[in-house]
């Protein structure tokens, strides 16, 4: 019985020493003992190779090479490779290589089964480059690619000319360090003669050579990559150019809109309405040469806008042309009539569109139905107004005409922009110059919105609206002329609506309620409300009248 396990012991140990000692063996068959290169540089510039690999054993069944197409070098720029007449053989017997292109490499698949040597073969155009200083450079991967890891690697490369400088690394393609030795130019060869190893699977070993210029010729075929880092360098040229462009364009949309846009000058301020002293400590609100509100807002940002024709439609209010009459609220709802009446003075032609829109004679219209009768006529509202700031001499042409003009002329110059940009990037370096140019052409879009305009009385016409919104805002209010509260703020409420500060001048109509507590639906010649509407209820009343209007007449 011991005798039995003494043998069973034994036999597992032997088998155990026999499975360590045929790993080993396995392992070293998948290794090539050596990889010997034989390379010729010739003048012309073509690089001739023959590698010739062996095994100390069972070759793989396929061994396969990876030969690069390209090298990428600093600043984007990128030389490519052609390889041709690849061929492997193993003495005399063609082993049938298949070569193929793929993602940058020219693939080599050899079947070596029952090979322990073989050559492979091929020629390379493109590795000599002309260097910055006039010198011609050569470099190439003599390994490269290999399926299987070389215990030594060594090899020749000749050429017929005596070069300059010599090289040799050899690693892993990111991290090369020098040969294990190399030497070159001695005084009985021209040729390099290199030794290394042992390299893993897919690392390198790269020799390179430096000519004077006219000794071997250049083959290099060299292209510079796009990417947006190169598009976009910042070199001294490139900031120079683009500073330089956005200088110009600054100058030319200065000097642009000191000849077209900018305002005619005035004397002095034409007075648009004034506070009048009519009696001690009282002054009352008089407006000068007919100009309404419409015509404040216009001449102010030169745009018609809505509250420029809503501060109309309560200037038409107060001067008798339309009554507003709030209704009953039905649901929660308010909504309001409005009422063509027959006002003391004349109406100019954009008022008259915008009554005959509003409140067509002998009819009532409410608020709430004017989105289908009115927004068709709002935009001839606002032409007739546009004509009319003409007409009257406070600009020399329409100022939508202008910024509709000054926008085409931006909007191409801004395309034009576009495309020098999308060149320039994917051209050139100057990425930074084409984002000058197009800065510039959407300064010249901006300005063109600022082009219109005033002549010398539309300046002193503005000047004459900044005296009154500053009036509006400071004047005391309690000043008005006693017993017409109602009547003078009223005419204020119009220009206070465009201008601003019309919060101020309600509070004063409401504190001239002086019958508190009594219902007040039509103390105001311009404003009625339901029986039970008071006057302290007029701030809310009329803001919502004002947002219901606004809201219906520009719909969209």
């Amino acid at each position: 019985m011991g005798s039995w396990r003494v043998r069973l012991l034994t036999s597992v140990a032997l088998v155990g020493s026999l499975m360590l000692v045929a790993a080993p063996a396995h392992a070293d068959g998948e290794k090539a003992t050596s990889y010997v290169v034989d390379a010729a540089l010739r003048a012309d510039g073509t690089l001739t190779v023959s590698e010739t690999i062996s095994f100390d054993g069972a070759a793989p069944a396929t061994l396969t090479q990876r030969l690069a197409n390209t090298r990428d070098e600093a600043n984007d720029v990128r030389y490519t490779y052609t390889i041709r007449d690849v061929k492997a053989s193993s003495g005399s017997k063609d082993l049938g290589a298949t070569v193929k292109t793929e993602d940058g490499y020219t693939v080599i698949s050899v079947p070596t089964a029952s090979v322990s040597q073989l050559t492979i073969s091929y020629a390379v155009t493109g590795a000599t480059t002309r260097a910055d200083d006039g010198l011609v450079d050569f470099s190439w991967r003599v390994l490269q690619g290999l399926s299987v890891p070389v215990v030594t690697v060594s090899g020749t490369v000749g050429s017929q000319t005596l070069a300059r400088d010599y090289t040799c690394v050899a690693g892993p393609p990111t991290a090369t360090e020098t040969c294990g030795m190399f030497s070159g130019g001695t005084h009985d060869t021209k040729a390099l003669q290199f030794t290394d190893g042992p390299r893993g699977q897919g690392e390198v070993v790269t020799v390179g050579m430096r000519f004077d210029s006219g000794t071997v010729t250049v083959t290099e075929d060299k292209s510079v990559l796009w990417t947006l880092d190169r598009a976009f360098t910042p070199g001294l040229v490139q900031l120079l150019s683009a500073l330089a462009a956005l200088i110009v364009g600054a100058v030319v949309l200065w000097l642009l809109h000191r000849r077209a846009g900018r305002d005619a000058v005035s004397a002095r301020p034409q007075t648009v309405a004034q506070f009048v002293p009519v009696g001690a400590g009282e002054s009352d609100f008089q407006v000068i040469d007919g100009v309404r509100p419409g015509h404040v807002g216009t001449i102010a940002d030169e745009h018609v806008d809505p509250l420029d024709i809503i501060g109309t439609i309560l200037d038409l209010a107060v001067r008798g042309h339309v009554l507003i009459t709030q209704l009953p609220s039905e649901g929660g709802l308010t909504d309001w009539m409005l009422t063509r009446c027959k006002g003391a003075d004349e109406v100019v032609p954009f008022e008259t569109r915008l009554l005959d829109a509003i409140a067509p004679a002998g009819g009532d219209t409410r608020v709430s139905q004017l989105a289908a009768s009115v927004v068709p006529a709002v935009a001839a509202v606002q032409s007739d107004m546009y004509d009319e700031v003409v007409s009257r001499g406070w600009f020399s042409r329409r100022p939508d005409k202008v910024r509709a003009f000054w926008a085409r002329i931006g909007w191409v110059v801004l395309g034009v922009a576009v495309v020098v940009l999308l060149l320039l990037v994917a051209f050139t370096t100057f990425g930074l110059l084409g984002l000058a140019l197009l800065a510039a052409a959407l300064g010249l879009v901006f300005v063109g919105q600022e082009m219109p305009a005033r002549t010398s009385s539309g300046t002193a016409l503005l000047g004459g609206l900044r005296v009154l919104a500053m009036d509006l805002d400071t004047k005391p209010t309690d000043q008005l002329p006693k017993g017409k509260e109602y009547e003078t703020v009223s005419r204020i409420l119009p220009y206070a609506v465009v201008l601003g500060g019309w919060e101020r001048w309600l509070k004063v109509l409401v504190e001239s309620d002086d019958d508190e507590g009594v219902a007040d639906p039509t103390d105001l010649s311009w404003y009625h409300a339901p029986d039970d509407w008071h006057l302290q209820q007029l701030p809310a009343s009329l803001d919502a009248f004002l947002n219901a209007a606004r809201g219906r007449l520009f719909a969209r």
